[in-house]
């Protein structure tokens, strides 16, 4: 059954398949009993405003409910609060397991994770160059409970460029914003802080920033998207000749200001500042950028040369000599590509686990954990014959992190009993003395990036729950 051919029997406006995102995150993704009819998802969802489609996902051949459903609202702010307020909830006094709900991902990404909190609660906004934090918190603190302010300065004069985040507590929150403030301020969501890795490459330019090049710690993920992208610049091999440095030369056949070069460049982390150039002898536009590391500049430089801005106008990108000499910071990143592409190729052999883990030393030092995430102060373990209260379930991208970097990382919380990896998986399990302490465990890493490797932490489903599952014969 096609996804946009299933509506309620309600009528109204049913979207088509090239609307379904539209506007974005205005769909939301539910884990409902099988037996769950689509009317009961009809009366407790419409509360939360205008619904535009209902689809239940059923199986081919027989048509029975496989236990997911998609529910499309008119407004993106009325999917959030759906979201906020129906997650966990059972939908009538008969169901014993409460429902989930997230926001779907676009059908345009390749993805298919879960949509963060964190995705949805940060906007990006325009605002004049006049405006302090404090302005900017007036303004928006109408839409809701305001986490935290800041304006995007100019790192050399410190002065505004007109460019400002705003978080918000709650996902409902952030799109009331979006959806109600002056459209001026060109509200959109912000891309997140903590954005997801998608192959090993990105894990360990992670690494590379946290170790060599670590001046901007508010982003924790390069955004590479496969490797020959960035690989392509190895074509007729130029970089003998041409000077790597941050700063980049931008060319344009046709003018730009300086928040449209921003906006450009910001997509690659790391930006430094930009300023756009006049020529008073053509109509074409320069500007120079420059990144806080050279890794950065490479990366835009190669992803951005030949971007197409407006539509139909490329934009040329080049290298500014700066006098600085690049090759030892080349040849650093070359060697921990090596070592990333290590750690992966011996994460998928287990018997090779353990020489990873101690690099055949007796594992005497402690393990070092790179992350911008506040982590407690080191705790004994609980007896390993203590009762268990509580159970993590944890899942790694791209491979699982090793057992003594684990066992020091969920000692911290208090209480643990236990942490093992599942061999040939990356997922592994946590057991607790204390549900507060395996509580904080998830709310302090779920989500987070520790060594390159970013986490899901949950809770476990109970033994017997598990053990009622049907087992895979493949």
């Amino acid at each position: 059954m096609d996804e946009a051919g299933s509506c309620a029997s309600g009528g109204g406006f049913r979207p088509g398949v090239d609307s379904l995102d539209e506007p974005p995150n205005s769909r939301i993704f539910l884990v409902i009993s099988k037996y769950t009819p689509e009317s009961v998802l009809r009366e407790r969802f419409s509360p939360f405003g205008e619904i535009q489609d209902i689809w239940v996902v059923r199986d081919k051949h027989t048509k029975e409910s496989k236990g997911i459903a998609f529910v499309k609202f008119a407004r993106s702010s009325q999917a959030c609060r759906a979201m906020e307020e129906m997650h966990g909830q059972c939908l009538s006094p008969n169901d014993t397991k409460p429902i989930k709900v997230f926001i779907a991902q676009s059908r345009s990404s390749g993805s298919h994770r879960d949509v963060e909190d964190e995705e949805l609660t940060r906007i990006f906004v325009m605002i004049p160059k006049s405006y302090t934090e404090e302005d900017l918190r007036e303004k928006f603190k109408v839409y809701g409970d305001i986490e935290y302010c800041s304006i995007i300065k100019n790192k050399v004069t410190g002065e505004s460029k007109g460019l400002g985040y705003v978080r918000y507590l709650k996902p409902s929150q952030a799109a009331q914003a979006i959806e109600n403030c002056d459209r001026s301020f060109r509200a959109i969501l912000a891309e997140p802080k903590n954005k997801a890795s998608e192959s090993s490459e990105q894990d360990y330019y992670s690494n590379m920033r946290q170790e060599t090049l670590g001046h901007e710690p508010r982003v924790n993920m390069f955004p590479f998207e496969q490797q020959s992208e960035f690989s392509s610049f190895d074509k007729n091999d130029n970089r003998g000749q041409e000077a790597i440095s941050k700063r980049l030369s931008v060319v344009s056949r046709v003018p730009f200001t300086e928040e449209q070069l921003f906006s450009i460049f910001d997509i690659v982390p790391g930006l430094e500042y930009c300023e756009v150039q006049r020529d008073p002898y053509s109509n074409y536009g320069h500007g120079v950028v420059q990144y806080f590391n050279v890794a950065s500049a490479i990366y835009a430089k190669y992803k951005l040369h030949g971007f197409q801005y407006p539509p139909g106008n490329r934009i040329g990108v080049s290298f500014i000599d700066d006098g600085s000499n690049a090759t030892d910071l080349l040849r650093k990143m070359a060697t921990q590509m090596v070592a990333a592409q290590l750690a992966s190729m011996v994460w998928n052999n287990p018997s090779q686990q353990q020489f990873l883990q101690f690099g055949g030393n007796s594992g005497s030092q402690l393990p070092q954990i790179q992350t911008d995430v506040i982590l407690p102060s080191c705790k004994k373990k609980a007896p390993p014959e203590t009762p268990v209260k509580e159970r993590l379930f944890i899942v790694f991208n791209p491979h699982p992190l090793p057992l003594d970097v684990l066992e020091d990382i969920f000692c911290r919380f208090g209480n643990l009993i236990e942490v093992y990896l599942v061999s040939g998986k990356n997922v592994g399990y946590a057991k607790y003395a204390d549900r507060i302490s395996a509580n904080d465990a998830i709310t302090t890493l779920h989500g987070k990036i520790l060594n390159g490797v970013r986490l899901k932490v949950m809770l476990a489903d109970s033994p017997r729950e598990e053990s009622n599952k049907r087992q895979r014969t493949y």
